[in-house]
């Protein structure tokens, strides 16, 4: 379906926001889900062409459009998207994927995101903090630093809304950060949490090499897969 750039926001150092009109359609979809895209007269081309499938950043609340968020990097795609101006065309279809938040609020939940694999989980936090759901959620976040922290103050003021939310941020370059500056493993885990490691629900989101690193050690450390959520970022 045709859709256009509404809106552009740098949400961190590098860090794109970009949120398209559905044009007067709506779409239903869960928080975790991804959509496809094509660019429509990109400035920049490559061998991998002008469509890509994307996490949702926004929530399903957010009526009539679909959001993306993305380091601005060397590819056509990033950079076509960078310079593309509001108003601007694009094909989107239908949100898709199995990924999503889990129904059962019953559980206690660690949510662990590396750089841009909280897009996934900002969906996430965005509608329960709209639909003021009880959840019970750890978030984990590393970044090289505070500069290139998406929605890093977004989080902050989660935190103070949501009853059940404590957020936790590492920062594992950045000499002026006075936080934790660790790398997030099953210790670093361990360490924020009331219980062992097997009483909880894990959702890891970011690059592949992080999440199946992280998610391998939560299995090594004996947390069952099932209870460990892998949702990787490969880049695009």
């Amino acid at each position: 379906m045709k859709a256009q750039i509404k809106e552009k926001t740098e949400v961190a150092k590098g860090t794109l926001m970009v949120v398209f009109d559905l044009l007067g359609r709506e779409v239903d979809f869960v928080p975790g889900q991804y959509f496809w895209i094509e660019l429509l007269n990109p400035p920049y081309d490559d061998e991998k062409g002008p469509r890509r499938h994307i996490s949702i950043v926004t929530s399903p609340n957010d009526r009539g459009v679909l959001g993306l968020a993305t380091r601005v990097r060397d590819s056509a795609f990033k950079r076509s998207l960078a310079e593309m101006p509001v108003g601007a065309d694009v094909d989107v279809e239908d949100p898709k994927g199995d990924f999503h938040l889990p129904e059962d609020t019953s559980k206690e939940y660690i949510f662990i995101a590396g750089g841009i694999g909280i897009t996934v989980l900002r969906s996430m936090l965005k509608y329960i903090a709209e639909e003021k759901l009880p959840y019970r959620i750890t978030l984990l976040y590393s970044n090289r630093d505070r500069e290139s922290t998406a929605f890093f103050d977004e989080l902050q003021e989660r935190e103070q809304r949501i009853e059940g939310l404590k957020v936790v941020f590492t920062m594992t370059e950045d000499p002026g950060w006075q936080g934790e500056t660790r790398r997030i493993d099953a210790d670093f885990i361990r360490e924020q949490l009331d219980g062992d490691l097997g009483s909880y629900t894990y959702i890891v989101s970011g690059p592949p090499g992080m999440v199946n690193g992280v998610a391998d050690q939560l299995e090594g450390e004996g947390v069952p897969e099932e209870q460990v959520i892998r949702s990787r970022f490969s880049g695009y």
